[in-house]
Parts: C-alpha cells; structure tokens; sequence
C-alpha cells in the first residue's frame, strides 16, 4: 500500500445508464451522473491492508474523484480559499503525474462545504474545472500533460454559501450553471476555446447546487436542471432553448435531478430539516405526476434502479420508493449524517457518512444491511467507480479499493 503526500509546484492563477467494468467515471456521479456501475467483486466492508494505495492529499475538498483512462483527477484547497488545487494521479499507483494551483481571493463558505467542492469533468483530451471567490467565476480548461488549453472568467459569485455545483459535457460543449445572488444562468461554453455559446438567464432566489443531468425524449437530447426559483427544467442542451419549467420550489435545492422511467425526479430543502419536497415530473411536457414530504434527501442524491428510486437522506434514513407514484416501498434508518451522495455498485448502495463510515445496503426491494467500514477521517465526499476499482476521498486521503477476483 502507498502512503504519499504529494508535492504541490505552485502555479498561481493571481447518455449510459451504468457504467461498465474498466468505463471512465468522467464527472460527478459518472455516466450521466447515475452513480451507477456494473463492477463485480467489490467487498462490502474491508480493513486498511486491502487498499492498493491511499494517499494524503494537501488541503481540504469535497469534490469527488473522475477518471478517465489511467489518468484521476480530484481538487482541494487551502489558506480559506486562496489556493485551490487540481491533481493529476496515475490511477494504477496513486503516484502524482502533476498539479496545477490557481490563486484566488479567500472567501466565506458554509461549514458544511468547502473551497473545492465542484467535481471536475473530463474527456479523452481534456479536464474541465470550476473554482470560484466572490470577484471570479472562473473555468479551466487543461490537456492531460497538466498545460493550460483556456480559461474563462464567467463573472462575479455571490452566496451565502460559496461555489459547489458541478460542469457536464455534451458533444462539443462542455455546461455549468449560475446560480447565485445576483444575475444567475446557465452556460455552455465551446469545450475546445472557452468561448461561450450560449447563456438563459434563471430566475434568483436561493443558490442551487444541483448538477443537472442530461436525457433523451423521443431521440432528442434534453439538459434537465433544477433550482428553487426555476423549479426543474426542460433545456434543448444544444441551443439553450427552454421546452418547459415547473412551478418554482419552495426551498433550496442541492441534491441532482435523476431519471425514473418516464418522469424527472428533484427534491429540495434546507440545512436542519433536511429534504421537504420531492417531485416527480413527467419529462416531456413538465407536469408534476407526484410529491412526497418524508425520508427526503437535501444534499444526496438519488439512486435509480428500474422503477426504485433509493433515496439517502442527510439524517441516515433510506428509503426504497416506488418512482411510478412516490410510495414507500420500504424505510430503515442506517444511522450517520451524510453530505454526499451514495453510488451503486452491483446492486449494493455505498453511503460515506460525514464521519467517514461507508454503509452498504443492497438495492432492491426488500432491506438488507451488507456491511460497515471506517474510513478513520471525515468525508463530505461521493465515490467514484472506475479501472475496477472504488475511490474513496477523504476530507485529507484519496484511497483506491479493488474489486476482489
């Protein structure tokens, strides 16, 4: 097992439903931001000799790993904000290829989140990565080598509780949203030159921090976003043009819209309560098909498989509910806090509690408790699945768990 620090060389900035063994996990979730994969093998609960490495990571974050090839990618940050990192680890040794440090202003931040909570995306040629104070919104855009390809300055950020939601691809466009205090959007820059190719407006209220998620009706592609004051969204991804958009939520929103067969399903809420309303959403013309008001996620997002939805709430409780109509299929409290999401890993849900406990049920309609392991470090973090592996980053680690063969 490898136990490194990495060195930090200072360069100061003043559509898959499941992801296949050996698939690249390339953004928040993976595939279309499912957290979903077929990998076969992996334990259910395991001790620190089992890892093939685990290293320490400068700084804090909360963003999750992506993978792409033989190449991790996965930010932190230090000093309040002023230095944020991105890393470059080969994934068969957790050795570090390179970092990169970008310089920013320090800023106030909620103290659940942190200065490095937007999870990069990536693809065969680039990585893309969000950082922000309240004078810049700022995206990057870096080759594998670690050299500058752009950077794109998209204005001011302001909130309450600083930067979180994550950017997506889709074909040549890489999209993030805006939301904030002020003015708020979504963008969608070309991915090769920064440039922006189209920009809608949202309407402002509280700042969302949902990734959106992108879906196909009738063969065409669709961006789904979420917000508090926009409700969820039906956005043509290529040109910007909104289909439709339901009646606004009542509170925040944070956990990411998912898909149930035919209906779109998001939540919000707040911090204390947890989630207060979910919703599910007809996909094509944005009718709201059912609500539910218990065993709610805020800050996770759901998993989906077939008709279940699994919901992992903030406070521990997990609920299986049937997504066609919203009722309650099952319920059992696993106990933990939790700031991330959970991901699927062959019909198993892996959960990493705040206190870095990962819990692990099984998905499907009857409830089953597989297995508990400490990661002995705090965790707001969501795993990814990748190389036949589970990555699991820690408020200071980043530690790599093999499928057993």
């Amino acid at each position: 097992m490898t136990n490194v620090r990495l060195p930090v060389c200072l360069l100061v900035f003043a559509f898959a439903t499941s992801a296949a063994v050996g698939e690249d996990w390339s953004r928040f979730r993976g595939p279309n931001g499912t957290g979903t994969s077929d990998l076969k093998g992996l334990p259910t609960a395991w001790s620190a000799s089992d890892y093939d490495w685990n290293v320490e990571l400068p700084g804090i974050g909360h963003a999750a790993p992506i993978v792409v090839g033989d190449r991790l990618f996965v930010t932190s940050a230090e000093e309040e904000g002023a230095l944020r990192y991105l890393f470059c680890l080969d994934v068969e040794s957790g050795e570090p290829r390179w970092v990169r440090t970008i310089g920013l202003d320090r800023s106030h931040k909620h103290a659940k989140n942190s200065w490095a909570s937007s999870t990069p995306c990536a693809d065969e040629e680039r990585v893309y990565v969000v950082f922000a104070d309240v004078a810049n919104y700022t995206m990057a855009a870096y080759d594998h080598d670690g050299e500058l390809v752009w950077r794109k300055r998209l204005g001011r950020f302001e909130s309450q509780h600083g930067q979180g939601v994550s950017p997506i691809l889709f074909e040549d466009l890489v999209i993030l949203p805006n939301d904030q205090k002020g003015a708020s959007s979504v963008f969608a820059l070309d991915k090769r030159t920064g440039d922006v190719r189209w920009s809608i407006l949202r309407h402002v209220r509280r700042t969302s921090y949902a990734t959106p998620m992108l879906t196909e009706v009738d063969g065409e592609p669709r961006l789904i976003c979420v917000s508090g004051a926009s409700g969820v969204s039906s956005i043509d991804p290529r040109t910007g043009k909104v289909f439709w958009s339901t009646d606004e939520f009542p509170l925040r929103t944070v956990a990411s819209p998912v898909r149930v067969g035919d209906l779109v399903v998001a939540s919000c809420g707040q911090g204390g309560r947890g989630g207060v309303l979910q919703r599910g959403v007809d996909v094509r013309t944005g009718k709201v098909v059912w609500e539910r008001e218990r065993e709610l996620p805020y800050v996770p997002t759901p998993i989906v498989r077939g008709k279940y939805l699994y919901n992992w709430t903030d406070k521990g409780v997990v609920a299986c509910v049937d997504g066609t109509n919203g009722e309650t299929v099952w319920k059992e409290r696993v106990g933990g806090d939790y700031s991330g999401s959970p991901v699927c890993v062959d019909d198993k849900l892996y959960a990493v509690s705040e206190r870095g406990e990962v819990v692990v049920v099984a998905a499907k309609p009857e409830f089953e408790s597989l297995g508990t392991t400490s990661l002995g470090d705090n965790c707001h973090s969501t795993p990814a699945v990748a190389n036949g592996r589970l990555f699991l980053r820690t408020y200071y680690r980043l530690a790599s768990l093999p499928a057993q063969k």
